[in-house]
């Protein structure tokens, strides 16, 4: 990931030393467990427990034998002496790797999940604050009927709410290791000793596995990171569209010295949010690696390997980056009821038209009448730029059917908003 996308959080997780540091810790826990049981002699776990392995070293061995775990092990043999000898008994590359590989990436999660918790707090504060300041509701970017600011960031917080339950389950989708074996079989080590060490791991044995853990769980994975993108994503969306100026109703932080153009000085533009849209994209692109990932030859080959190094680290990085963002746009952006209720005023109230109809309707108008009279005094309204009540008053067809207390109620604004909570 590029510096300008990196978070310290889950730059650590994925650093080289601490993925090698996560491989001896593994190693260390099969050694108790085969010391244990007396597979191999004692000490190599003691042993394990107190030595580093430089990446630098490992790096100069694999340009030897061009194969990193057998690297880490010659780097490791180096300062364990002769008990070295019994390090990675009866393992596989793959049992070593893919469950150290677990534990990192649940790590990860972990940093996700936590700044996801902080943003539901946010955003269900807003929705209470708000939840009584009237906004004017609109599909495909036209006035429809009023809502509440509240109920729009109501509607932000379940899905985000959502995002974190789905990453909850993928963290349980990504909690099996393996010991299986070069094809999964236990040639070497039975599936006791397997359920030893991942107890100790605090995870599950694989139920069925080749020489790797299935890769429908990490596509799962990137899956429920991608939906949580697009949760932030839709965030970002609607207060970019809400900055606009004929809109005006939101603005995203603007920090002291922050410079909007390099040519107009005027300009506050939503960048944070536009960046964490154009991260989104690149979020749900790793899907497809993924996807493609899970289809390997017989019992593996390493096409998935190759990938993985770039998008699970990438991927945490990008969701990780756009949480914090996401949260920190949440925490400070200002919003402006005054322009909500100005906005819903000049739509001349066109937000009625449904009511007015039903109302029509419910006294005795024909609904196909209905529809086409409201409709043209709802044109007429907007051209002639003149309140829809106005209109509806001084028609005759109307008044045929509603009176003035009628037409009072069937612009009243708080009605629209009645069973918003």
């Amino acid at each position: 990931m590029i510096d300008r996308y990196r978070t310290k959080e889950i730059a650590v997780i994925f650093d080289e030393e601490f993925k090698f540091d996560r491989w001896l810790f593994v190693e260390r826990i099969v050694a108790e467990v085969e010391e244990q049981v007396g597979i191999i002699p004692g000490g190599l776990s003691k042993k394990l427990k107190k030595i580093k392995v430089s990446p630098v070293r490992i790096a100069r061995i694999e340009k030897t034998t061009n194969h990193d775990v057998i690297a880490f092990l010659q780097a490791a043999r180096e300062k364990l002496g002769s008990v070295g000898s019994w390090m990675h008994f009866g393992l596989t590359s793959y049992d070593l790797v893919d469950t150290a590989f677990i534990l990192s990436i649940r790590e990860a999660l972990d940093v996700i999940l936590h700044v996801t918790r902080k943003t539901m707090t946010v955003l269900k504060k807003l929705s209470v604050k708000y939840r009584n300041t009237p906004q004017m509701g609109r599909t495909h970017g036209v006035h429809a009927q009023p809502i509440t600011f509240g109920y729009k960031a109501a509607s932000w917080y379940e899905e985000t709410k959502r995002a974190y339950e789905r990453l909850e389950i993928a963290k349980k989708e990504m909690s099996y290791g393996k010991l299986s074996g070069a094809v999964g079989t236990y040639t070497m080590l039975s599936p006791a000793i397997e359920r030893k060490v991942m107890k100790k791991l605090k995870l599950r044995p694989e139920p069925v596995s080749t020489q790797v853990l299935p890769r429908d769980r990490f596509a799962f994975l990137v899956a429920m990171l991608a939906l949580y993108a697009s949760a932030m994503e839709r965030i970002a969306t609607e207060i970019r569209n809400l900055s606009r100026t004929e809109i005006g109703e939101v603005l995203e932080p603007f920090t002291k010295g922050q410079k909007g153009s390099s040519a107009m000085p005027h300009k506050k533009n939503p960048i944070t949010c536009e960046r964490i849209c154009g991260l989104a994209r690149i979020v749900r692109s790793m899907l497809i690696p993924a996807y493609e990932n899970i289809c390997l030859w017989h019992e593996r080959d390493i096409t998935n390997s190759s990938a993985e190094r770039i998008i699970v680290p990438d991927i945490f990085h990008l969701v990780h980056y756009m949480s914090k963002k996401t949260l920190w746009v949440l925490e400070n952006f200002t919003v402006y009821p005054a322009r909500m209720m100005k906005n819903i005023k000049e739509g001349y109230g066109v937000y009625a038209s449904q009511n007015l109809m039903n109302k029509l309707v419910a006294r005795g108008m024909d609904r196909t009448t209905a529809y086409t009279l409201v409709q043209t005094l709802s044109f007429k309204a907007v051209h002639d730029r003149r309140d829809l009540h106005d209109c509806a008053a001084d028609d005759p067809r109307v008044r045929r059917f509603l009176n003035k207390r009628d037409l009072v109620r069937v612009f009243d604004l708080k009605w629209f908003l009645r069973n918003i909570t």
